[in-house]
């Protein structure tokens, strides 16, 4: 897929300044193609899907910043779209919904958007989201690359993980949270440090965002051997991966 507007040619013996590349998965062409001629000043490089199918293959093609995604689509869903995203990449998402919709809101939260705006808006506004959300960075991780407690090992060098000899296909929002905690084994992780660090974003009022991944964790990892929960709530604060062995080149606390 093209650009939608071609980057202007830079004069011999000048440096290119680096253009980021955000895809906007819109069927509204004409809004696309005045975004494009707004973002290509800021050093912005917009292309355009204007069905869902077009948008994930480009997004395949990668040299990504940010994705633009509307709710509203004329072949798929933009929440299930959200959905395939976030389950190959963690690349910040801004979601497009109508006006006042806050069920979308919520929604798209959930499903892990890193923002939202409302139709109709201004260039502006929406370039001031864009600047907001890159911004934000990704969250950085915590501990070791390579972890093993009990039966559980994950590498986060290849984000692959194994309970029990068996691997264990994760999101990698469920990777980083599980990361997060195995790497703080024995001590509580906050709601809050969990949401940013796998969802990238604060949680708000009634977020289920980190609960639904430590509930999703829990039925892949299953039981300890002796039958005791890995991940353990604590009320008002957030979760703990109760330790069994010690990691490697530590002693067991007590």
């Amino acid at each position: 897929m093209s650009p939608a507007v071609q980057t202007p040619r830079v004069p011999p013996g000048q440096p290119a300044a680096p253009v980021r590349g955000i895809l906007l998965i819109d069927d509204d062409t004409d809004m696309g193609e005045m975004l494009a001629e707004y973002l290509r000043p800021e050093g912005f490089q917009l292309y355009l899907a204007h069905t869902a199918k077009a948008g994930l293959e480009r997004f395949s093609e990668g040299g990504l910043v940010l994705v633009i995604l509307d709710v509203m689509l004329p072949d798929r869903d933009g929440f299930s779209i959200l959905q395939e995203l976030r389950e190959k990449s963690r690349i910040p998402i801004i979601m497009l919904t109508a006006k006042g919709a806050v069920r979308d809101k919520v929604t798209g939260l959930e499903a892990g958007a890193d923002d939202y705006v409302p139709k109709p808006f201004t260039p502006v506004e929406l370039l001031a989201r864009i600047r907001t959300v890159l911004r934000r960075g990704q969250p950085s991780r915590f501990g070791p690359p390579f972890l093993v407690l009990d039966d559980l090992v994950i590498d986060a060098g290849s984000r692959t993980v194994e309970c029990s000899g068996k691997p264990i296909e994760c999101t990698a929002a469920e990777f980083d949270a599980l990361h997060g905690l195995a790497s703080a084994a024995g001590q509580v992780v906050t709601r809050e440090h969990l949401s940013r660090l796998a969802l990238g974003r604060s949680p708000y009022v009634a977020d289920r965002g980190v609960d639904n991944l430590v509930s999703s964790l829990r039925k892949k990892l299953g039981p300890t051997r002796d039958g005791q929960e890995r991940l353990r709530s604590i009320r008002n604060t957030g979760y703990i991966y109760v330790r069994q062995t010690a990691k490697h080149g530590e002693e067991p606390q007590s």
